[in-house]
């Protein structure tokens, strides 16, 4: 029986507008009453997340800012904060190459080290009350993430070239066309729904996961049943337990009102 289901946002949970789809709510909510918890799992941060789940934010739990800030029943359960030498060497390595620039991110703001002109905002990189910066946080500001937009499009090999540099403390993912978040290694979406298992004593044969994206790679291959949008990187489909339909069509949604259906049947 399925206990927990964790979906991600954009080009999964979210539609082609990224709007969450009005049924969403009401689906998430009959799913609690049945015993099963919903979780957004996301780069995005907790306060970016709580906007679009507004009507029932106090009633789902949330892996937030690709599993440093984890939340569960409205009570935080863990934050992994990036080290500050870590992001000295990060940014130290990315200023090696011009057509990287790098955002670092605390629970409210968003630090650019380059002018705003050189940003493209996308999906999870809106960027919320970005700051123009010259210098690093001080190593009293808590950084939750890192991202890196690169401007040539060339995302595949700058994410193989960070790797090769800096895999001893991260790991990079590309997400959307032109960035690739840079997470901590041992922090990831997957670490996160793991947290949550914990928390409430579920076993990975009783989460149900659906992802697009690379940094979804660890949490399909974690759980049970893995699923892999058709919008999903091609990787992603190849890995995962069953690939669904496309997020313009609500295809999470279907799932979710084919897990109720299921649920009430016995």
């Amino acid at each position: 029986m399925i206990k927990l289901i964790a979906s991600d946002m954009d080009g999964t949970l979210l539609d082609e507008h990224s709007q969450v789809p009005p049924e969403t709510y009401d689906l998430i909510l009959a799913l609690r009453e049945r015993g099963v918890r919903f979780a957004a799992s996301s780069g995005r941060r907790y306060d970016r997340l709580c906007e679009f789940f507004a009507p029932i934010k106090d009633r789902m739990d949330f892996v937030a800012s690709n599993g440093a800030q984890v939340y569960a029943d409205g009570r935080l359960v863990d934050r992994e904060v990036y080290s500050h030498l870590a992001i000295k060497r990060l940014a130290r390595t990315v200023g090696m190459f011009e057509n990287l620039h790098l955002a670092l991110f605390d629970r409210s703001k968003s630090y650019l080290l380059d002018d705003e002109s050189k940003f493209v905002r996308e999906i999870d990189k809106d960027l919320p009350n970005a700051e123009r910066i010259w210098e690093l946080p001080s190593a009293d500001v808590s950084i939750i993430k890192a991202s890196v937009f690169c401007d040539d499009g060339a995302v595949m090999d700058y994410a193989y070239v960070l790797e090769r540099e800096l895999g001893d403390e991260f790991v990079f993912a590309p997400s959307g066309s032109a960035w690739i978040d840079a997470m901590q290694r041992g922090v990831s979406k997957a670490s996160g729904i793991q947290q949550l298992m914990d928390h409430y004593g579920i076993d990975a044969d009783e989460v149900m996961a659906f992802g697009d994206s690379m940094n979804d790679y660890e949490i399909i291959r974690l759980v049970g049943q893995g699923c892999a949008m058709a919008n999903g990187r091609p990787a992603l489909r190849a890995v995962a337990d069953r690939v669904i339909g496309f997020n313009r069509d609500h295809a999470v949604q279907q799932e979710l009102r084919r897990v109720l259906e299921s649920l009430d049947e016995r």
